[in-house]
């Protein structure tokens, strides 16, 4: 977190070390199949743009637009969907935006809470009305 209490840097970092390891990929693997890139994909780069993310999630646009293109990048890698629009190769690849991942990861969190699944105490959290 910077002195303006804004996550940039975070963002950053993810994006620098999801483009790297797609890079590596890229140089070294010749089998561009769905089921091999997606593996990589999901196994070694989208951790690095996900950890920590109900700490840091990016609220501005375009710091998430800068950690969603390394998403964009990863699809580009799948041969014979190079060309489609993105919206279609995340449809075909069953693959959500990086975005709604978060809220959906943020609901989990939350239903997690309410039902003491985690260690926490809710009341600090969420203003319960038990009449």
């Amino acid at each position: 977190m910077s002195e303006d209490l804004k996550w940039v840097k975070q963002c950053v970092v993810a994006v620098k070390q999801g483009n790297k390891i797609l890079g590596m990929i890229k140089r070294n693997f010749t089998d561009r199949s769905e089921e091999t890139i997606m593996s990589l994909y999901k196994s070694l780069v989208r951790p690095h743009s996900q950890f920590c993310t109900p700490v840091w999630s990016p609220h501005l646009v375009k710091d998430s637009k800068l950690i969603e293109g390394v998403q964009r990048r990863a699809t580009k890698l799948v041969q014979g969907i190079e060309h489609w629009k993105y919206e279609n190769k995340l449809a075909y690849l069953r693959l959500s935006q990086l975005d709604m991942r978060r809220v959906r990861c943020d609901l989990i969190d939350t239903f997690k809470i309410m039902n003491s699944i985690y260690d926490v105490h809710s009341e600090l959290f969420f203003q319960l009305d038990h009449r």
